[in-house]
């Protein structure tokens, strides 16, 4: 069971909004595991330094919290190790942040051993300026909300030790990063384009990877049902070689160090040629969740990367809604669990990835262009092949980008019919 109160400023936040992130939080704790019995909305101007809601509100939420027997009470604001301390006491309830909350979703749903290994720098580098005082906390550690991740063994040690282990996890990731660097080089080696899926938390971005490539990626109506990163080729019309790759939702108010740890992840964005930016087109807060995610892009540097929108779930819209939607050459409404929308994303997908068209080109290789006539060989249809010399010359059918790629003079090239 959970008791969920939250804390906005009158002076930034609407109710409307207000209500809207409090029915978010509602949704974390579900997809925690909670039972969420009950909630709160206090309005003040400032935190109070000791609570963060006051000792009046303090006591009304004891009082509530006690008269439907819950266990846990989170709040939607990061609460500092003393605010943390003193509302346990005032409560007699176990008490976490939102912060605490999607980190122990993102442990839970951890399956790689990169996601995991990702979640608990982000646990670790959370919980370290906690450990003053807060034995009772981690004799709790080890199961229910709040509580998965490294373990009670790990957070019982002192803060040289999990420095060590933080360091040690930084290794680890800077190892899978180095890794992630060679799949890409490997893909671009081979002229593939990367296109990549961004967007909110439960917006559908899954299931439009499973509709558009034919995977079987886990779909859920939990938040943050997807964490470790897929990719699969993307079938277009135009035959070129092009990578699809989901990526983890993003949220409100996503805590700093849980992107940072996530950076090694989230660098496939970094590659893309093209992200598609997935909306539920339904959802009454689709516009602040659009904010959220373009804040979020810009924060890992790729806000200026080609962007087609993706007004997805429109078989949930009515007539007039759907025609409100935008209808720009950058926009593809879709419904990925119906089907509608698909055919006409794919095209919009090929226009915005650029004009590479076939050519047919004749190429002379030395006995030392080895690995360049390897990547001919890897990204072309390879027409006819004789010796002269010393040299061997080469006839291929191949894309434009590959052609100029190569950094060769062909002897002649034209365009090649499809």
């Amino acid at each position: 069971m959970g008791w969920v109160p939250t804390r906005r400023s009158r002076a930034s936040t609407s109710p409307a909004d207000s209500e809207q992130t409090l029915l978010e939080l509602q949704d974390l704790a579900s997809s925690a595991g909670a039972r969420v019995v009950g909630k709160v909305l206090q309005r003040s101007y400032e935190p109070d330094p000791a609570t963060l809601v006051g000792r009046g509100k303090a006591e009304e939420i004891r009082a509530a919290a006690h008269a439907v027997k819950a266990d846990l009470v989170v709040f939607d604001h990061d609460l500092t190790p003393s605010q943390l301390r003193n509302l346990e006491n005032m409560l007699g309830l176990k008490v976490i942040d939102r912060t605490q909350l999607i980190l122990d979703i993102f442990a839970s749903r951890a399956r790689s051993r990169e996601g995991q290994l990702q979640v608990e720098l982000a646990q670790l580098n959370y919980l370290l300026p906690r450990l003053s005082g807060r034995g009772t906390l981690l004799s709790r550690l080890g199961g229910g909300i709040g509580t998965r991740g490294p373990g009670e063994q790990q957070l019982e040690y002192d803060r040289r030790r999990i420095r060590r282990r933080i360091r040690t996890l930084r290794e680890a990731i800077e190892h899978v990063r180095s890794q992630r660097a060679l799949h890409r080089a490997h893909r671009r080696a081979r002229q593939y384009l990367t296109v990549a899926l961004v967007g909110y938390t439960n917006a559908g971005k899954s299931t439009l990877f499973n509709a558009l490539t034919s995977a079987q990626v886990t779909t859920s109506p939990r938040l943050f049902a997807t964490l470790d990163p897929t990719v699969r080729a993307l079938p277009l019309e135009s035959r070129r070689p092009v990578l699809l790759s989901d990526t983890v939702g993003f949220i409100r108010k996503l805590p700093t160090h849980l992107v940072a740890a996530f950076r090694a992840t989230l660098e496939e964005l970094e590659d893309a040629g093209l992200l598609l930016q997935v909306t539920d087109a339904s959802h009454p807060e689709h516009e602040q969740q659009d904010a959220a995610v373009e804040g979020l892009l810009e924060t890992l540097g790729v806000a200026t990367t080609p962007r087609l929108h993706v007004w997805n779930k429109i078989d949930l819209l009515e007539a007039t809604d759907l025609k409100r939607l935008p209808q720009g050459p950058r926009d593809a409404a879709v419904s990925a669990k119906t089907g509608d929308g698909l055919r006409q994303l794919l095209q919009r997908i090929d226009e915005q990835l650029g004009d590479d068209p076939l050519v047919e080109a004749e190429f002379e290789f030395s006995p030392a262009d080895g690995q360049r006539l390897a990547l001919l060989y890897r990204g072309a249809t390879v027409l006819a092949r004789r010796y002269e010399d010393d040299r061997v010359v080469v006839r291929a059918r191949l894309r434009e980008s590959l052609r100029s790629r190569l950094q060769l003079v062909p002897l002649r090239a034209v365009h090649a019919t499809t």
